[in-house]
């Protein structure tokens, strides 16, 4: 077996146009903005931090290469997140890797925080699916599936912890195809598996890659190439296990197999790998079919019609908020996807819902919580805006050719809290705060009539979102807060001018408030008591929280 040089790039499906590329369409070109999904504890973050290891982002797991120094920076920076082990914040990550700009959406595994996730995935050109291979598809990863496929999001699948006892690889593809109702065509095929797990068979160059572990997986894997028919290969698996893994290549050369790249560009197929993670197996011919597979901006869709990325005219969209990603600074950050043309630092731009001009004077590339002033960005690049309340999410922005992005739609919250401020000397600080986290989606703040204005509710789709806020307003902002559970399950918005509204029969166990818009709003204990406010008051317009009709209850 040879020391091999890096892997070839075997997946160019991104095609040159037959005439030669201008250089803005040459920028936009080399760009690939994609997310990384999963159900929790399937290794999501831990695939991130080896993209970056293996791209030169960072040294060592863990640890970025600085100007000066190095310094702790994994896209899990929050402070809940490192003690707790999980995502609670989808994180933006811009490396470069062989001339091409990765906008990398590390998102949240954990169903509570689907709404965060949901709004990543609005803003991305393509998606990684990450599955453990002892666990195949599990119920957050099939969630996540549907998002894509709403949007039709090609999805490259990385099948994790073959160094682990898991289930057979063909029987992994088997659950995709089945459950997930796409084409499943491996691009390598692992060799060995658990204890055994020794490195991936390419079945497109027909070569064996070979991996060595190294210090716990912090530092690049040392690899070897050699060929299926290498002795020290069945020296090392058995005769029994060789044989197993010739029969699975020889069928994996049925046309049944074969990759489609016009149908994955469609979502309607993925192209699946299979590696280790946390021992960097599989993680450097990853990355390079990355260059190749992940497709380059695509056309936004707008309620002006599709936004070409390569339009000269500048646009974009913001679909996250994130506040105190410095501790020393205190600001809330934007993050804008450029949807099209070329971003400039100071540039003016038009923000319809403000109905004025805007100058950009203070934007960001990002890597998790660390930032450095950027002077342009292009279609598909993601940035930060320093945000002194100019943005909310959803905003579209735009240079010379007006254009509108359709709305981020907001989960339907389903628990409910009353929050008391327990340090009554930060009253400011407790409202501050609690507005700064509405503002980025981590709740929804109401106020109920018969409740005290200093005790608002918090509605969220999971419980976990109220230990956010209960973690992030103690470390952030100095207030120490009491959630209490109430026991309502589902809302409705109401149009006080709603001719019906005046005569309303109320069931008895609802409670009233009003939202941070204003809106009035009423909680319910169970479906029976909405469906009950339905019946009884036909004329009534029950709204959703994105202000849709609920049709479905009057029936």
């Amino acid at each position: 077996m040879n020391a091999s040089a890096p892997p070839a790039r075997l997946y160019s499906e991104n095609q040159s146009p037959v005439s030669p590329a201008s250089p803005f369409e040459t920028e936009v070109g080399r760009r690939r903005t994609f997310a990384i999904i999963s159900h929790p504890d399937a290794g999501k973050t831990t695939l991130t931090e080896k993209l970056l290891l293996y791209s030169g982002a960072i040294e060592q797991a863990g640890s970025v290469r600085a100007r000066k120094n190095q310094r702790s920076a994994t896209s899990d920076w929050m402070a809940m997140e490192r003690d707790r082990g999980i995502s609670v914040t989808s994180t933006a990550l811009q490396f470069e890797y062989r001339g091409h700009i990765f906008n990398l959406l590390d998102t949240p595994g954990h169903q509570d925080f689907s709404e965060d996730t949901y709004r990543t995935l609005m803003a991305v050109d393509s998606a990684i699916m990450v599955l453990d291979s002892a666990k195949g598809i599990e119920p957050q990863t099939r969630k996540l599936f549907e998002v894509c496929r709403s949007r039709n999001l090609p999805i490259l699948t990385f099948i994790n912890k073959l160094d682990m006892p898991g289930r057979e690889p063909l029987a992994l593809l088997d659950e995709i195809e089945r459950v997930l109702h796409m084409t499943a065509s491996p691009m390598n095929w692992p060799v060995g598996a658990g204890s055994l797990f020794q490195g991936v068979y390419n079945l497109a160059q027909r070569d064996v890659l070979m991996f060595q572990r190294h210090a716990k997986g912090s530092l690049r894997a040392h690899t070897q190439t050699t060929t299926i028919d290498d002795p020290a290969l069945e020296a090392i698996l058995g005769p029994h296990r060789m044989e197993q893994f010739r029969e699975e290549v020889a069928l994996l050369s049925d046309a049944d197999y074969a990759f489609n790249h016009a149908a994955f560009r469609r979502g309607e197929a993925t192209p699946v790998f299979f590696g280790s993670a946390i021992n960097n197996f599989g993680v450097e011919p990853f990355l390079e079919a990355l260059i190749g597979l992940a497709p380059s901006p695509r056309p936004m869709d707008s309620l002006n019609g599709p936004v070409d990325p390569t339009s000269a005219h500048f646009s974009g969209i913001v679909f996250k908020m994130q506040a105190n990603m410095d501790p020393q600074h205190r600001d809330s950050m934007a993050f804008l996807r450029v949807c099209s043309g070329r971003f400039e630092k100071d540039m003016l731009v038009y923000h319809p819902r403000l109905k004025r001009n805007i100058r950009m004077a203070r934007p960001h590339r990002l890597f998790a919580q660390e930032r450095e002033t950027v002077q342009e960005a292009f279609a598909g690049d993601v940035i930060g805006l320093s945000n002194p309340g100019l943005f909310l999410i959803g905003d579209t922005i735009y240079a010379d050719k007006p254009v509108q992005f359709p709305p981020i739609p907001r989960f339907h919250p389903e628990c409910f809290a009353k929050l008391t401020n327990l340090t009554i000397n930060k009253s400011k600080q407790f409202k501050s705060g609690l507005k700064q986290l509405e503002e980025e989606g981590v709740v929804q703040v109401l106020y109920a009539d018969n409740y005290a204005r200093h005790e608002p509710i918090l509605a969220a789709v999971g419980d976990l979102q109220f230990d956010v806020v209960v973690a992030r307003l103690a470390l952030e902002y100095g207030v120490e807060t009491q959630p209490q559970r109430l026991p309502y399950t589902s809302a409705c918005w109401i149009n006080r001018d709603d001719p019906a509204f005046a005569s309303v029969i109320w069931p008895s166990a609802v409670l009233r408030a009003t939202d941070a818009f204003d809106r009035f709003v009423t909680l319910f204990p169970s479906p029976w008591e909405l469906s009950y406010l339905a019946k009884q008051n036909p004329r009534l317009v029950l709204r959703d929280v994105a202000g849709n009709p609920m049709t479905h209850l009057s029936s």
